[in-house]
């Protein structure tokens, strides 16, 4: 299905070809005609799908077949992490570009001149509003933000939302949002919270589900069993015995992060590093040269293993073994965007080998198993059973005295 065949406004088709779309994913395909018809939608799909601008084009559109000047806040769009935020607003002015439509992206870690921008905004109104819940909590308290004549609300990523314990705070947002609007809510995956928050807040919704929890065919996934000793040393002969030209490397905690980064800077591998400790202005800076291509192996936290819209990437390492099978897909979901090949490692510990046991069950497959050089010394058996009927601490010490 062409962008054309959806009854678009001209000049939203305007901005949707400069932007190079032509067709449709199967997401917009199914999203697209249910908002224009102003119902609220519950909708699951995978990352990579093309979930923005399954929201943002109809929504647009809506906003330009009726245009008032009300002063207030016409659409919001709420999200989980800063990133995310700055991604859609992207999107977003590239889609408007032809529009006039007004936006802006609220979110934390800003300086003094971004909150004016911010207040001037949700004071005088805008067109749509793309926010993380807590910066935009704190506006609302304010008593500024002009939310009385909104008709839109669309919660991006809510699971994970949720697990970043943001409830309360959307629940607080949606207070203060006049009832009679129409709900957008996307969600990667659907647990029995997202259900609940649902409930809350979706007036009969039409339930889309696009999303599978399985990793895209296109991608070579492979796993090594390695002791925790073993895991940087792997990851640097991977990396210099390779020709992989963007590497995005998942690790579950900061200090893993950091040591992992020194380690490959060390050797001399174009690597750095995002997390949560960095000032604002850094992780953009990281994930501007990531993007285009002058950084050649980012290393991370788990927030970018969904919404960050980075297309080029062929190699995801995950440093250390998700912590479920959904996560595990949005992870390697990174790679083989698009029409793209990719290729997924994951290194696995004795005490991950039951976690990833349980993934493998979840994907319905068994990822193939890696070689790890002979140079790194024995490695553990993968035996799930065992290990996982022993303490962490006891097995990490009987194997390194082995």
């Amino acid at each position: 299905m062409k962008f054309t065949d959806f009854g678009f406004d001209s000049r939203l088709l305007e901005g949707i070809d400069a932007a190079g779309y032509d067709a449709a994913t199967p997401v917009q395909e199914q999203v697209i005609p249910h908002i224009l018809n102003g119902k609220d939608i519950i909708a699951s799909a995978q990352t990579g799908t093309g979930k923005t601008a399954a929201f943002l084009l109809p929504l647009i559109n809506n906003i330009l077949q009726n245009e008032n000047n009300n002063g207030s806040i016409n659409a919001l769009v709420i999200v989980p992490t800063r990133e995310l935020a700055i991604q859609i607003s992207q999107h977003l002015e590239g889609f408007s570009y032809f529009t006039g439509i007004s936006s802006i992206a609220v979110y934390g870690g800003g300086d003094g001149n971004a909150f004016v921008q911010e207040k001037k905004a949700l004071s005088e109104g805008a067109d749509i509003v793309v926010c993380t819940p807590g910066k935009m909590l704190s506006h609302i308290k304010m008593g500024y933000v002009k939310l009385q004549a909104l008709k839109y609300l669309v919660l991006d990523e809510a699971d994970r939302m949720l697990d970043m314990g943001f409830n309360d705070d959307i629940m607080f947002i949606i207070k203060h949002l006049p009832p009679k609007r129409q709900n957008l809510l996307f969600s990667a995956t659907m647990p029995m919270k997202i259900r609940e928050l649902a409930r809350k807040i979706l007036n009969q919704p039409i339930e889309i589900n696009i999303a599978i929890s399985k990793p895209p065919e296109k991608i070579i996934q492979k796993v090594f069993f390695v002791y925790e000793t073993q895991k940087i040393q792997l990851i640097r002969l991977l990396l210099q015995e390779n020709n992989y030209t963007n590497v995005l490397i998942f690790c579950s905690s900061k200090i893993s992060v950091k040591q992992l980064t020194r380690e490959l800077q060390r050797v001399k591998i174009n690597a750095d590093e995002i997390h949560s400790d960095l000032e604002q202005d850094k992780r953009e800076e990281v994930l501007s040269m990531f993007r285009s291509g002058r950084l050649g192996v980012l290393v991370a936290t788990d927030i970018l293993s969904r919404g960050i819209d980075i297309d080029n990437i062929d190699l995801v390492i995950n440093f250390d073994v998700p912590h479920d099978g959904e996560d595990y897909v949005h992870r390697i979901g990174r790679t083989a965007r698009a029409k793209a090949d990719g290729t997924a490692y994951t290194l696995i510990s004795p005490k991950e080998q039951s976690k990833f046991n349980a993934i493998e069950r979840l994907i319905g497959n068994e990822v193939p198993r890696g070689l790890v050089p002979q140079e790194l010394g024995p490695t553990p058996e993968y035996n799930p059973a065992i290990n996982s009927k022993k303490t962490p601490k006891k097995r990490h010490v009987k194997k390194n005295h082995r």
